[in-house]
C-alpha cells in the first residue's frame, strides 16, 4: 500500500515538473516573443525575463529585436540621362511591431524577400529621376535618404522600421566603363596633342623672333662696324694726306717701302719690270729721282 502511494506521488511530481517546464519560457535581451494560443496571438512580450504560458495550448514565436541586415544583389538601373548604372545597395531594418510582422511576413527570410523587392523598386524609381553625375557624385546622400524614406514607408505596413539605406557602389557596366575609359583616354591624347602643337608653334614663334632679333642685331652691328671702319679709313687717309702735305718726299719714300714689302715677298714674288722703271727708282737712287732718259 505504501509503495503504491509513493509511486503515485512520484508520477504526480514528474507530471508536475513536466507541466511546469512546459509552462515556463525565457525571453532574452535581443528577442521579443509572441504567445500563440491554438495559433491565435494572445500576448506580445518585448521585455526580457522569465515568462509563463499554458502548456500544450500555448506556443511561443521568437522574433529578433536587433537591427537586421538586408544585402541587395547588384542590379542595373537606367538614370534620367539614359546612362546604365550597376547599383549595389544594402539596408538595415528593425522589427518594432512583432504582431504585425508575424501576421504579414512571418519570418525574417520572408521579410528579406519582401524588402528586397521594395528596395529594388525604390532604387529604380528614385535613381531613374536623377542623372548619372547626381547619383555618382553630387546628390548621393539626398538620393539615399529619399530611398530610405520610401522603403520605410512601405515597411511600416509590416511592422518594420528601416533605419538606413546605403548605396555601396554605383558605376557603369564593365563594357560601358571600358568604352568611357577609352573615350577619356582619346580625349586626353587629343588635348595633349593640342597642347604639344601649341607649344611647338609658340617655340617656333619665339625662335623666329630670336632669329630675327639676331639678324637685326648683327646687321646693326655690321653697319656700325662698317661705319666705324669707314670713319677710321677716312681719318687714316686724312692723316696720310696731312703727312703727305708736310713732307711729300718722305711720304713717297714711305709708300714705296710699303709697296716693296707687299710686292717683294720671299716665298712667291714674280715681277716683269725693267730695272729703270718707276717702281725701282729708290733702288737706283736713294733720293728717288728717276734716271735720265737715254
Amino acid at each position: 500500500m505504501t509503495k503504491g502511494i509513493t509511486g503515485l506521488l512520484a508520477v504526480l511530481v514528474a507530471i508536475a515538473l513536466v507541466v511546469t517546464y512546459g509552462a515556463l519560457f525565457t525571453v532574452h535581451q535581443n528577442q521579443q516573443a509572441l504567445v500563440l494560443r491554438l495559433g491565435e496571438p494572445v500576448k506580445i512580450l518585448t521585455e526580457p525575463g522569465l515568462q509563463f504560458k499554458y502548456p500544450l495550448v500555448d506556443s511561443v514565436v521568437y522574433i529578433d529585436k536587433r537591427i537586421l541586415d538586408l544585402e541587395n544583389p547588384a542590379q542595373e538601373v537606367i538614370a534620367s540621362d539614359q546612362k546604365r548604372l550597376v547599383v549595389d545597395a544594402f539596408a538595415r531594418y528593425k522589427i518594432f511591431d512583432p504582431l504585425k510582422f508575424y501576421q504579414s511576413l512571418g519570418t525574417v527570410e520572408g521579410a528579406n524577400s519582401r524588402l528586397t523587392s521594395i528596395l529594388n523598386s525604390s532604387l529604380r524609381r528614385v535613381l531613374g529621376e536623377a542623372t548619372f553625375i547626381q547619383v555618382v557624385r553630387d546628390e548621393r546622400e539626398l538620393l539615399m535618404s529619399r530611398i530610405r524614406e520610401q522603403v520605410n514607408r512601405e515597411g511600416m505596413n509590416f511592422g518594420i522600421n528601416v533605419v538606413d539605406v546605403r548605396i555601396r557602389r554605383a558605376d557603369l557596366p564593365d563594357a560601358n566603363s571600358q568604352a568611357v575609359f577609352q573615350r577619356m583616354q582619346t580625349e586626353r591624347q587629343r588635348e595633349a596633342a593640342e597642347i604639344r602643337a601649341g607649344g611647338n608653334q609658340l617655340a617656333q614663334t619665339i625662335r623666329a623672333r630670336a632669329d630675327r632679333d639676331v639678324t637685326v642685331t648683327v646687321a646693326e652691328a655690321t653697319s656700325r662696324g662698317e661705319q666705324t671702319r669707314g670713319e677710321g679709313d677716312a681719318e687714316r687717309n686724312r692723316i696720310f694726306a696731312e703727312a703727305y702735305d708736310k713732307d711729300r718726299d718722305f711720304f713717297a719714300f714711305y709708300r714705296s717701302m710699303q709697296a716693296y714689302e707687299a710686292g717683294l715677298r720671299h716665298d712667291d714674288t714674280r715681277l716683269l719690270l725693267t730695272p729703270d722703271s718707276e717702281f725701282f727708282r729708290f733702288f737706283n737712287d736713294p733720293t728717288g729721282k728717276a734716271p735720265a732718259p737715254k
